[in-house]
């Protein structure tokens, strides 16, 4: 899944650019391409698809040559990652009625990544011998409230429980009852399951969405598809693919995993994952003399611009060309309600 905007990154992530096409950890390779880097260790490179936005078409086409057009998969609007999983579904099952999948977002961060192979290997076995949708849930290791939880039940095979409760971002103390326990686990947002299976829930959770597409079942994978999606496809209610299915779902089941996981969801999940100097300051991409500042990240797209502060502790400090965003990291949430006033003041020109 290739198609959101990244905006808790911005002004660094924008619409021309969101974060999945840029090299945050300066690896030679952007985030879209480690994923597709990833996956290539278990997945024929022919069977792998990027549902992405129409107008990234051409980048990921740039950033992965190695696929087909066939494989790339345009959205003509965006609509939340039910219908984006509800079309590759259908349209995957089209080529394959037999075929399973794992869908994975392009903007995280996996480490120990054999550990990451070995988990969705043992996924794959498990729902092609069950009807059964699964997700995988990171072993937490923090108080984390800016991630989905999962609460297990019993478990059914090693590794693979049951879900029985999905909860949204907690507050702080919520979190912190959910580390003790031992039963909580953070939603990836990586889910594996047989494309039939998938289809087949969708039909029960999301009936108006699953009929949409059992309209077109026939044209699946033939040149009508994209005529298709460009006139049905915006119709679609925009809704998670947790909220629309995996919450409603009874045949719901979560592998525990351990393999190093962040969605890099924020500029500290960004800063957490980056090397530090001597002062704890983060500079990526850019020159930084620092003096008295410490546990700051700064991200400039100019590489040629030298960047000098004085007694700043604790901020990012973006900068993008045409915006400067100079922001304490503990108000980070408000990034979100900053870019929805610059859209307010000045339209789509900063964004």
């Amino acid at each position: 899944m290739c198609g959101g905007i990244g905006s808790r990154f911005w002004p660094y992530s924008r619409t021309d650019l969101p974060k999945q096409f840029i090299d945050f950890l300066g690896t030679g390779r952007t985030l879209l391409q480690m994923s597709y880097d990833r996956v290539l260790e278990f997945i024929r490179p022919e069977n792998i698809i990027v549902v992405t936005n129409e107008r990234y078409a051409a980048l990921v086409a740039e950033q992965l040559p190695e696929l087909g057009p066939a494989q790339i998969l345009c959205e003509p609007a965006r609509r939340n990652t039910a219908p984006c999983i509800a079309w590759a579904a259908y349209h995957i099952a089209a080529l394959d009625p037999e075929a399973s999948m794992v869908v994975t977002p392009s903007d995280h961060l996996i480490t120990r990544e054999q550990l990451f192979i070995n988990s969705l290997l043992a996924g794959f076995e498990f729902v092609e011998s069950n009807d059964a949708l699964l997700t995988l849930g990171i072993t937490p290791t923090r108080p984390e409230t800016g991630y989905g939880y999962i609460q297990v039940g019993e478990e059914v095979t090693p590794g693979i429980n049951k879900v029985k409760t999905f909860t949204e971002k907690p507050d702080v103390e919520l979190a912190r009852v959910f580390l003790a326990s031992g039963e909580f686990f953070w939603n990836s947002g990586i889910f594996l399951w047989r494309a039939d299976a998938i289809i087949k829930a969708l039909r029960a959770t999301m009936p108006d969405l699953a009929r949409t597409f059992d309209n077109a079942a026939s044209i699946m994978g033939t040149p009508a598809e994209e005529a298709f999606i460009a006139e049905k496809f915006p119709a679609c209610a925009a809704i998670s693919i947790d909220f629309g299915v995996m919450e409603k779902a009874d045949n719901v089941y979560v592998e525990r995993v351990s393999f190093g996981w962040n969605d890099l969801g924020t500029w500290s999940a960004l800063y957490e994952n980056s090397p530090r100097n001597r002062d704890a300051n983060v500079a990526h991409n850019c020159n930084v003399i620092t003096y008295n500042s410490t546990g700051n990240i700064l991200a400039i797209r100019d590489t040629e611009k030298l960047v000098v502060v004085d007694g700043i502790h604790d901020y990012i400090i973006a900068d993008a060309g045409d915006v400067l965003l100079i922001c304490p990291k503990a108000n980070e949430q408000r990034i979100k309600q900053i870019v929805n006033d610059v859209r307010s003041s000045h339209g789509e020109k900063y964004l």
